[in-house]
């Protein structure tokens, strides 16, 4: 059986991993403008995220206003916000069924091969919540490299990597890896089961050459 502690490790990990997520989704500094143009008096930086972009004034002001149509989006943004809102629910799905899983807790009844099982499905989940984020952390930050390098964008609309990014991609990392801990969790075999088996099939051949003599 897998050890209690890499399974509560594995667990934190994908908590923290989670909460990175949602941070990362929420915040809307996934890319800033590298430069502003004529407003760079008036605007010091110009931020764009999932659902809205802010501008920090000069003053130390910030005025963000929520995108008005999702048929408006491009086709990076769309899928990232797809994929980040499907990684955030699987891993509250992974959560639940690592719980009742890990030795350490009473769900999930006394079969310890039975919650080793349901301990390796969370950790499956982790995994997949944590690979849907990182592609689309990866695939916006793509498309953030690709308008960079573009030699038909405006200089004043070009954007770098926000802090969002690093932090989605982070909780990305902390959450597959969680996962990859969590599916350690595979049963062996007891060697009892061998030979209690040897000695079910020994006793009559024992008997029978007393019988014998």
């Amino acid at each position: 059986m897998a050890n209690s502690g890499l399974q509560i490790m594995g667990y934190i990990m994908g908590v923290i991993g989670w909460i990175a997520l949602i941070a990362g989704t929420i915040l809307p500094q996934w890319r800033i403008s590298s430069y502003a143009g004529d407003n760079i008096i008036t605007a010091v930086a110009i931020y764009q995220g999932l659902w809205m972009s802010c501008a920090y004034q000069s003053t130390g002001q910030m005025q963000c206003k929520v995108y008005d149509s999702m048929l408006q989006l491009d086709a990076a943004l769309s899928a990232t916000r797809a994929l980040m809102v499907v990684s955030i629910i699987l891993g509250v799905f992974a959560m639940g069924v690592s719980t009742m899983g890990m030795k350490c807790t009473n769900c999930g009844g006394n079969d310890k091969v039975k919650k080793a099982r349901i301990a390796i499905v969370g950790g499956v989940i982790f995994l997949l919540g944590g690979l849907c984020a990182l592609v689309g952390a990866s695939w916006y930050g793509n498309q953030i490299v690709k308008d960079f390098y573009n030699p038909f964008t405006p200089v004043n609309t070009k954007y770098e990597f926000g802090a969002a990014i690093f932090v989605a991609w982070a909780g990305a990392s902390l959450t597959i890896l969680g996962g990859a801990l969590l599916s350690c969790s595979c049963p062996r075999r007891s060697p009892g089961y061998g030979g209690q088996y040897a000695k079910r099939t020994k006793a009559p051949s024992s008997a029978s050459n007393k019988e014998y003599v």
